[in-house]
């Protein structure tokens, strides 16, 4: 699981908890009030307006409760993506990315980010077989390149016999 769906699952349930809370609140008040409040001509109207902000405030929640869950579903959708985009890329492409040395993408999952190096990402070309490099040329530091060459070049002899 990664760390972004973990934070959303532990804001969902404290969102349902919170939900539920106001719930329990807003019930109680219905009962204290036991029909009387309505009838009385002083504060009728001030019960009636207690009871529309908490009935706005469990709608709030509500609403809260259902854009966290489309997250949590989006991010699903998102890792099951990488996943499977994860069967059709060579093993050696994902022990750097185990290891650390590469970052994937995860809007692309066949991109791949070299840690400390601008702009410049590799790319597994799914329909060629082969490993690709874009924005290389955009890369000005001399650090930078060097260690992106390094690591394009090891994966180029590898992959691209």
């Amino acid at each position: 699981m990664s760390r972004r769906l973990e934070v959303l699952k532990n804001s969902l349930v404290k969102k349902e908890q919170e939900l539920q809370r106001r719930f329990d609140v807003h019930f109680a008040t219905v009962k204290q009030a036991n029909g009387q409040p309505l009838n009385d001509k002083r504060n009728g109207q001030a019960t009636m307006n207690k009871w529309e902000r908490q009935d706005n405030a469990i709608r709030t929640a509500k609403a809260s409760v259902e854009k966290t869950k489309n997250a949590i579903e989006k991010e699903e959708s998102k890792i099951s993506g990488v996943q499977h985009a994860n069967n059709h890329i060579p093993k050696e492409i994902l022990a750097l990315v185990e290891s650390g040395e590469l970052v994937q993408w995860r809007k692309h999952p066949t991109h791949f980010f070299v840690p400390g190096v601008d702009k410049a990402r590799i790319w597994w070309d799914e329909s060629r077989k082969s490993v690709a490099h874009k924005y290389a040329h955009l890369i000005t530091e001399q650090e930078q390149r060097t260690k992106f060459v390094r690591l394009y070049n090891g994966l180029n002899s590898i992959l691209n016999k």
